[in-house]
């Protein structure tokens, strides 16, 4: 393995200065690395990989140094316009230190989202003309930064390292700041049973899907109501508005902070055109949880304020039981709205993973809602 203080050294002595990212649990050390040490030029957690590309851009620009970019594999998909639109040798020609996890790297056990990306990314790197080395923890590690590096100078060119499972060695990492006690999985087991029995459910990806999936587990009630976003972060909400205009019941986005973040701009756009049976929760632990615990920026805002703003009315907001328990009524007897909650970081070491395969799951919601159309 690679300890990442030895991994960031390294690059600081080849000249690369400042790091901004989006989270990944392959990267875990690395990220927690970062946020307790903190480069020379400094490290900004980004709300999506394509801004962090900008980012990076925008400080080489400044100070001519390099850049690091770090993103889970699945994060090229925002990062693909910016590289070769704005980075690529035929616009402005900028060079970055690209630093990728790498999910569903074929042959080894991982969730079906990660399947594809993982399949396609030395592919996609190749495509894109970017060089890219499979970072190899034994021994020559430090050439191949030497080497990607070195092609950053000679050609203004982005380089990247392809991570495995396991590359990176443990860091210990503090969690962010969090005064609240209500615990996610109790506010979303208090969500589910207020919004009613007809309600579609579409949740982000990361834990709050999985803690749904076990608490229908744990009540019998199936599956069939819910849309698990298991991967695709950030666009949970478009799937829900896409689904609320196509279904006559209601609809509620069950979303994360980190994902809220990431692509806040559709949420103005389903505010907008939204038909008054979408309802829109979102559950802030001021963290991105489900990769480490690295902090959004989320605590660092007024979230309902930024609701009302996008257009979302009335927007409640809760951070215990019995104010969780008025803003879901507030919001049922709605059409349309916004909920907040604020919840602790933390899950239960017990918590599994979806065990009905995600077409399984589309086609049993599907044959729900073609059920219930019909019945009216």
């Amino acid at each position: 393995m690679v300890r990442a203080e030895d991994f960031c050294a390294c690059l600081a002595r080849l000249g690369v200065g400042f790091y901004a990212g989006v989270p990944d649990s392959l990267l875990q050390g690395l990220c927690a690395y970062l946020a307790d040490s903190p480069p020379a030029g400094g490290h900004v957690i980004a709300a999506n990989e394509g801004s962090a590309v900008a980012m990076a851009c925008g400080y080489h620009v400044a100070t001519g140094r390099h850049a690091a970019v770090y993103m889970q594999n699945s994060g090229l998909g925002n990062a693909v316009n910016p590289l070769l639109s704005l980075a690529a040798a035929d616009v402005y020609r900028i060079p970055l230190f690209l630093i990728i996890g790498w999910r569903g790297e074929p042959g080894v056990a991982d969730e079906p989202q990660h399947a594809a990306q993982g399949r396609l990314t030395l592919p996609l790197l190749e495509v894109m003309g970017i060089r890219h080395e499979v970072l190899e923890p034994a021994g020559r590690w430090e050439r191949q930064l030497a080497g990607c590096v070195r092609h950053m100078g000679e050609t203004g060119q982005a380089a990247a390292v392809v991570v495995r499972k396991g590359a990176f060695g443990p860091h210990k990492a503090e969690p962010a700041p969090n005064a609240f006690t209500l615990r996610r999985e109790e506010a979303l087991e208090a969500i589910l049973e207020g919004i009613g029995p007809d309600a579609l459910v579409v949740s982000t990806t990361g834990k709050a899907s999985r803690e749904i999936f076990e608490i229908r587990e744990r009540r019998g009630g199936g599956h069939a109501r819910d849309f698990l976003t298991v991967g695709s972060m950030g666009h949970a909400s478009s799937i829900a508005l896409g689904m609320s205009l196509g279904a006559a019941r209601d609809v509620y986005c069950i979303d994360g902070d980190g994902a809220f973040l990431m692509h806040m701009g559709p949420l103005a756009v389903a505010a907008r055109h939204a038909r008054g049976n979408l309802r829109y929760v979102l559950i802030n632990n001021g963290a991105h949880e489900s990769v480490g615990g690295q902090p959004t920026v989320a605590f660092d805002m007024d979230a309902a304020g930024a609701l009302r703003a996008l257009g979302f009315a009335p927007v409640m907001a809760a951070a215990d039981r019995g104010s969780l328990a008025s803003g879901i009524e507030a919001l049922e007897g709605a059409r349309g709205g916004a909920l907040v909650v604020c919840v602790a970081q933390g899950s239960r070491d017990t918590l599994g993973r979806p065990t009905i395969p995600p077409e399984r799951n589309k086609l049993d919601m599907m044959a729900l809602i073609a059920e219930g159309e019909a019945g009216l």
